[in-house]
């Protein structure tokens, strides 16, 4: 397990490096000069020569990217060209609603789509089976950022149940913070439940057609305790896959319910950036958010090994 474990760290080291030389690559070759925008059209080409050498653009871009990436190895991300703050601290604050988001949004989609999968693999055919998966069919059909206006219109606007929009802080209390999340999370996690409730239930029919369930079935297991004891454990890979591809996808791609709920993440954070020409804060949320992706895939791997220890001695 550790030679595994050691593998796929080295991939993962790599993977990152590969990965902050395509970022900072991609965002350089971008249109437009940030010293530019920030002081607009009317600007003398002398004082946008001064700012570019203040801000450190007038640099060579191997040099940019050497001291972008050897400052990122010390939790130095640099200063923000738009506010000229740390992007370090930036990122600080938005990533406790991004962080908090993703997790909330994943346990209520791994919450409903677990029991929603198994429910529908043990009915197969049946009533039950066909109302799981015209839900999830509807779920996968539906834009997250409809659903999401939606829940505003009934719960905040009608019901006054929750709010519009905004988010109080974690000071303002636990609860507080969760409930000016809950309905962002519904939003992002009910389209990630239908798609896991759909892989679930896929995972659980191939494996009970195996020859070792018609075993465990001719030993005297009923149907259901065949299904709890080999079958779920059996078809949890692809579905551990899928729940890593969503929690990197729920951290990375929520600027759209970000921006209907009016959320200080990093989405938000993003789209800010872009619109301002501030460099080098996309480039570090960017390569943070691949840092995420990559860590949860690496951690998906793991789990692997661990649930089928076959995967380690082929590696």
């Amino acid at each position: 397990m550790l030679r595994y474990a050691l593998k796929r760290l080295l991939s993962l080291i790599l993977s990152l490096a590969v990965a902050s030389l395509v970022i900072f690559l991609v965002v350089e070759v971008a249109p437009g000069d940030p010293a530019s925008f920030m002081l607009g059209v009317n600007a003398q080409p002398d004082t946008i020569a001064a700012l570019r050498a203040e801000l450190g653009l007038d640099q060579g871009k191997l040099a940019r990217y050497l001291s972008w990436a050897a400052g990122m190895l010390s939790g130095d991300f640099g200063t923000s060209y738009t506010y000229r703050t740390p992007v370090a601290g930036m990122i600080a604050d938005r990533l406790w609603v991004s962080l908090p988001l993703a997790l909330y949004a994943l346990t209520l989609s791994t919450l409903i789509a677990f029991p929603a999968g198994i429910y529908a693999a043990a009915r197969r055919g049946k009533p039950g089976d066909l109302a799981v998966m015209g839900a999830t069919q509807l779920g996968v059909a539906m834009p997250n950022f409809w659903f999401a206006m939606m829940l505003v219109l009934i719960f905040a606007i009608n019901l006054r149940w929750f709010g519009a929009g905004g988010f109080p802080g974690w000071d303002t209390g636990l609860w507080a913070g969760l409930h000016a999340l809950t309905l962002p999370a519904i939003a992002l996690a009910l389209p990630q439940a239908a798609i896991l409730t759909r892989v679930m239930r896929s995972a659980l029919l191939d494996i009970l057609g195996e020859d070792f369930m018609r075993t465990a079935r001719a030993k005297g297991l009923s149907r259901r305790q065949a299904l709890w004891r080999h079958g779920v454990r059996n078809a949890l890979i692809p579905v551990l896959t899928i729940i890593g591809l969503q929690f990197s996808f729920l951290l990375a791609g929520a600027i759209i319910i970000e921006q209907v709920f009016y959320l200080p993440g990093l989405g938000r954070l993003v789209f800010q950036a872009i619109s301002s020409r501030d460099l080098i804060v996309v480039e570090s949320v960017v390569m943070l958010l691949v840092f995420a992706v990559i860590t949860v895939n690496f951690l998906v791997d793991l789990a692997y090994a661990l649930v089928d220890p076959r995967l380690r001695s082929r590696t």
